[in-house]
């Protein structure tokens, strides 16, 4: 764990908010039944127009990944025109090779397949014959051979030719074909249609993408005027994150395609299967399809493998050849390559593929995490697409106290306790009551004082909070045995001594449930210093148990308080603790809100701050030290200064004399 005075680092500022984004922001996260329609339109508007939006967006995406290579080609004193033209002449030069090999490879194939039939045969008929005919083998097995027939039913069938003088036969049925004459220009029609429209399309990308790199920086103050030039430095960091992580994640991605595709093909020939070289290629391609892209890459190689040989041999190669390749890809490769996420969460790329799929077919698969990342990162940077940030980005959008708090009103101590967990592996204890348990205890307090978090809420509220904290009782003593098992140094990084060590606290609620589980999360946070701590629940207070707090054996006593203006009679107990005995060291925290866990402005208006006249009435009807947060709060506790003498009370009003009898008389009835 971190080193720092009291075992509390440094606290900085919470960033799971994201960056401020002014008075209006807690209105643009929400999601309106304007904003809705106008999302269904646009979606809407990319579904009808996809023949048009389809090739800009496949132009942009590829300016993206080439504009690194620009750069470089510029830096060496290129001129820009030559420059863009020699990129995008090799790059749709690769494409076009590509593609001309995997049609190559895909018309082999269908050339061979018909090979492959009897090796299927075979191998069906062996695990019918080893497998019970009502088993699941036999009812498999049965449902592929008819499903074959079928196939081979509706084949053309090659008849052996008759011998040579004998009569042909005459019960054949003869086909009648009505073939109608066309002219050269029906004909030139037909086979040029067809190839126009892909061909159209795929010089409008180019030209797109050689215009798009040629005039990158006019775009860039073109996108900088219509979103707004009055906040250039927001602007700016929009363009520079899309395009980065765009680039990075296109061309990240087809290194790791390229080094998941190389063994895979090489493994594919050495194996035997057919067309090695059209599944590496393929595989290289489906890899930009997320988390189902290996699967499909796998599944024609392995249907292959089982219809190549009458053995198994081949098959159980091959999904050993995918295995193997995905783990070291995935474990090593990926992880060493990918200096920064994508930006976007695993669920949301999912749901982005589903819908870009339904909006532009194969192609949108293929583009959903791009175009989706470009989402994200304008929701990050401006207000207006923030929701695109909040559903799809991979930040948590709720602040650790505030996700904590959530998990106690739905009643989760299972999870709540393991995300503490989870945060005290890298926290002291304190630092974590500090950033995360106060404050969450603090939005309950808020809650129930304005009336949204009813008595019954608070009671079971609080039962479950405490659960938690008992549940990290066993970090008091981790925390304890690594300060023990350390020998002082005067090395930085060396836990500091404990500074409770000898001290005997008392931590007590001050007026409610919430209350006592802050008493308890401070317990724990000075036992974690060595100190030697005991809470009660503000119960406890009362007149008649006062003396069985056993407050002969205690040093100090910390009163805490979730309210910001706890009322006087509350703050009274600081005198009867003290007039119980006056040995004691009696001292009033009253939580407030650090700025570590400051969340956003809606959230700020609910929570009140205290007032400093509170803490100066508890320091005048008695207190020895009043604090506000966790660190000055520990400090006080521990330190052994003398108690101070209770303040003498004002003089009371001289009491009102009992009339006299006569005067009694004398009053008109």
């Amino acid at each position: 764990m971190p080193n720092a005075a009291l075992r509390i680092t440094a606290a900085t500022p919470a960033t799971a908010q994201g960056p401020a984004q002014g008075d209006d922001a807690p209105h643009t996260r929400r999601i309106t039944l304007p904003r809705l329609a106008t999302i269904a339109a646009v979606a809407a508007v990319l579904y009808v127009g996809q023949e048009v939006f389809l090739p800009l967006a496949i132009a942009m995406l590829l300016t993206f990944a080439l504009s690194p290579l620009v750069s470089r080609i510029r830096a060496f004193g290129v001129p820009m025109t030559a420059t863009v033209l020699i990129v995008v002449f090799a790059a749709f030069t690769a494409i076009a090779l590509f593609s001309l090999v995997v049609a190559g490879q895909l018309s082999t194939l269908a050339r061979n397949l018909p090979e492959f039939q009897s090796n299927i045969i075979t191998k069906l008929e062996g695990l019918q014959a080893e497998g019970d005919e009502l088993g699941i083998i036999g009812r498999i097995t049965n449902m592929v051979t008819a499903i074959n027939a079928e196939i081979g039913a509706a084949l053309p069938s090659e008849e052996a030719p008759a011998p040579e003088g004998a009569p042909a036969a005459t019960n054949a049925p003869l086909k009648v074909q009505v073939v109608e004459p066309q002219s050269p220009v029906t004909t030139l029609t037909e086979l040029v249609v067809p190839l126009v429209s892909p061909i159209a399309t795929t010089g409008l990308i180019i030209v797109v993408v050689v215009f798009m790199l040629l005039e990158r920086e006019e775009l860039r103050d073109r996108f900088i005027r219509l979103i707004g030039s009055n906040d250039l430095h927001r602007t700016t960091q929009v363009l520079e994150e899309a395009g980065s992580r765009v680039a990075n994640y296109l061309l990240i991605q087809l290194l790791v395609n390229v080094i998941y595709a190389l063994p895979i093909g090489i493994g594919l020939w050495l194996i035997g299967v057919p067309n090695a070289l059209l599944w590496g290629l393929l595989t290289l391609v489906l890899r930009f399809v997320p988390y189902i892209g290996s699967v499909l890459s796998a599944a024609f190689p392995l249907f292959l493998a089982f219809a190549v040989s009458p053995e198994w041999s081949a098959l159980l190669w091959t999904a050993a050849l995918f295995i193997v390749v995905e783990l070291i890809t995935s474990n090593m490769i990926e992880p060493w390559l990918y200096g920064s996420r994508t930006g976007v969460s695993p669920l949301a790329i999912i749901v982005s593929a589903i819908f870009w799929t339904w909006i532009w077919g194969p192609l949108g698969l293929v583009l959903s995490t791009p175009l989706t990342v470009c989402l994200v990162v304008l929701g990050r940077h401006i207000p207006q697409f923030e929701l695109f940030d909040i559903l799809f980005g991979d930040e948590p959008v709720l602040a650790p106290h505030a996700r904590l708090y959530q998990r106690w009103l739905a009643g989760d101590t299972i999870e709540a306790t393991f995300r503490a967990e989870e945060a005290l592996e890298e926290n002291w204890l304190a630092d974590y009551y500090r950033d995360t348990g106060i404050p969450a205890l603090i939005l309950a307090q808020a809650d129930w004082s304005r009336g949204v978090l009813t008595t019954e809420q608070e009671t079971r509220l609080a039962g479950i909070a405490m659960g938690m904290v008992d549940n990290l009782q066993v970090v008091v003593g981790e925390e304890l045995e690594e300060a023990s098992t350390t020998a002082p140094s005067d090395d930085a990084d060396a836990p500091p001594p404990l500074i409770g060590a000898g001290r005997r606290i008392l931590c007590i609620g001050g007026r409610s449930a919430l209350d006592d589980v802050t008493a308890a999360m401070l317990s724990q946070a000075l036992a974690a210093e060595g100190a030697e701590t005991d809470h009660r629940p503000h119960s406890d207070l009362s007149p008649a148990r006062i003396a069985a707090l056993d407050l002969e054996t205690r040093d100090s006593v910390v009163m805490c308080f979730l309210d910001p203006a706890p009322s006087r009679a509350s703050l009274l107990h600081i005198r009867r603790l003290k007039r119980a005995m006056p040995h004691l060291r009696v001292g009033v925290v009253i939580w407030q809100m650090p700025e570590t866990a400051a969340g956003n402005g809606e959230d700020q208006v609910l929570l009140k701050s205290v007032q400093p006249a509170k803490l100066s009435e508890a320091e005048e009807i008695g207190a020895d030290f009043a604090a506000t947060a966790m660190e000055p709060l520990m400090l006080a506790a521990v330190a052994e200064d003398a108690p101070r003498p209770l303040p003498k009370p004002d003089p009371k009003p001289s009491r009102a004399k009992p009339r006299s009898r006569s005067a009694r008389s004398a009053v008109p009835s």
